[in-house]
């Protein structure tokens, strides 16, 4: 067999000019479940008392993204070290007793989700109370409680830049707009009322009569303030519709999607609601975990076209299960009504998910950490909370095509300026010869009355400055979302142009 020619380092950085070079984004997740590394599993307690976890968060800021919050039933918060190793013949008491940071009574009931703001200086807490804490967690101290919903607080969700704005959605069928910077309460100074509410946000059109015992059929179960800064995502236990609202203008959502559009009938589209939202970091897509044990990942710049992929295995048969989109939206982790976690690659819909089995109750809550990747959090029914690696042997050595990226080569400023001047030559050639009367006239002129002609060129000073003009306007030309116009100027817009949200690109679903 004959051997290649080793290249030399010149000739393979041009090679990689050429032909593109890979980089290496996050790898992907092997299949077999047994080579998951669960680093760490710990029992939520308080006073020799269990209680089911009802929702945890990893910290968002890299400093502090090992820690982990988690809330129970009994409406405690307690903070976890994530990065301690336990002895394998600890109990999940023992591990729990070390690694916990610090624990609170922060409600009276239930907390159903919570929310980091703030550079993980204060926590947001939702609860079966029908009230919103802020919580300072250096302290453990609740400096405002936000006031306004009729029922269970199910979801909320912090604005991706401003932390004072909040959205979150009830039991009793609303959701609200809260801005924590907004004056306290006549009667209760610690108190805020919501700056916006909407109500019966998810109730069906027709006004059936709901059946004994359905009465939470209205309930919101999940919001999220999209990447865009003026957009709200809401969905509900009624339907599997989810609705995209503008906040600067909340009478009716300016888009909406459903996994099958074509349903002919609103009892066919009753028949499953949806348990939770989620989106990945940049925020173009988002998952739907929907009651038809499927998990639904939509496009937000192609929502007309209905779910672009779905992924099935797991069971959800309460709202209480729920999902999460990776920050690079490559996986989907979910819990399960059969005691295991789920975990799709997001481009292989089709293939078997991989599972986590450790928890011995139903998985409800899960979550990513940011910053640590390939960490993962897991909680369930059986009182504990588990937190995986799926980074180091679970990953497999294959690349996604995704991945590979092709370095864009700018030609070197004088071949620019060369060819700008060779196209100026072209025109004014073309111009003259499309006016050969004039030419000959002017030839007579200049023949007989001959005038000298002024010698055009840029000044010295102005070359650079013109070079540099040169440079910009073809680098905006050369954008492929300027050629095309795409519509991801919805989520990051230039500032020069109109602030756009999905209204602009999406009619409203009949």
């Amino acid at each position: 067999m004959e051997s290649s020619k080793p290249q030399s380092f010149f000739q393979d950085i041009r090679s990689r000019e050429l032909n593109g070079f890979r980089v290496r984004k996050r790898p992907y997740i092997a299949t077999e479940s047994s080579e998951f590394d669960q680093i760490g599993a710990v029992s939520v307690e308080h006073d020799g008392s269990n209680a089911p976890p009802m929702a945890l968060s990893f910290c968002k800021t890299s400093k502090n993204s090992h820690i982990l919050a988690v809330t129970d039933e009994d409406g405690y918060v307690s903070l976890f070290n994530t990065r301690l190793n336990f002895p394998s013949s600890s109990t999940y008491q023992q591990n729990a007793e070390k690694a916990r940071v610090c624990d609170w009574i922060a409600h009276d009931n239930a907390i159903f989700d919570i929310c980091w703001i703030k550079e993980d200086c204060n926590l947001l807490t939702a609860s079966g109370d029908q009230s919103i804490k802020v919580w300072d967690v250096n302290v453990k101290k609740c400096l405002v409680a936000l006031i306004g919903h009729t029922g269970s607080v199910k979801s909320l969700c912090s604005h991706p830049t401003n932390n004072d704005l909040i959205v979150s959605g009830s039991r009793d069928g609303s959701f609200a707009l809260w801005d924590l910077r907004s004056s306290r309460s006549s009667q209760e100074k610690f108190c805020i009322s919501p700056t916006a509410a909407i109500s019966g946000a998810h109730i069906s059109t027709k006004g059936k009569r709901v059946r004994r015992g359905k009465a939470a059929s209205m309930s919101i179960t999940s919001v999220l303030y999209l990447k865009d800064e003026v957009s709200i995502a809401t969905a509900g236990a009624v339907d599997s519709i989810v609705k995209f609202w503008d906040t600067r203008s909340l009478k009716s959502p300016v888009a909406q999607a459903c996994p099958d559009p074509e349903l002919s009938t609103q009892k066919e589209r009753r028949l499953h609601g949806i348990s939770s939202l989620s989106q990945d970091k940049n925020g173009v897509f988002l998952s739907a975990s929907c009651m038809d044990n499927r998990i639904y990942l939509y496009n937000l710049l192609q929502l007309e076209k209905g779910p672009a992929k779905s992924f099935c295995g797991c069971r959800i048969e309460s709202f209480f299960v729920k999902a999460a989109l990776s920050p690079d939206a490559a996986h989907i982790l979910s819990g399960s009504s059969d005691g295991n976690a789920y975990l799709w690659q997001v481009n292989k819909p089709q293939s078997d998910p991989t599972i986590l089995k450790s928890h011995d109750g139903e998985v409800t809550a899960v979550d990513w950490c940011l910053s640590e990747i390939g960490k993962i959090a897991t909680s369930s029914d059986d009182f504990t909370v588990r937190y995986w690696n799926i980074n180091g042997c679970c990953y497999s050595k294959t690349r996604s095509p995704c991945s590979t990226r092709r370095r864009v080569m700018a030609l070197p400023k004088m071949e620019r300026r060369k060819l700008v001047m060779e196209k100026e030559q072209t025109d004014l050639k073309n111009g003259s010869e499309s006016f050969p009367s004039n030419e000959v006239s002017l030839q007579q002129t200049n023949s007989q009355n001959p005038i000298p002609m002024p010698k055009m060129s840029t000044p010295e000073s102005h070359k650079k400055r013109t070079s540099f003009c040169l440079d910009v306007e073809e680098t905006c030309e050369r954008t492929p979302e300027a050629a095309f116009k795409s519509p991801s100027s919805v989520l990051n817009p230039p500032s020069s142009l109109k602030r756009k949200t999905i209204r602009d690109y999406f009619l409203m679903s009949s």
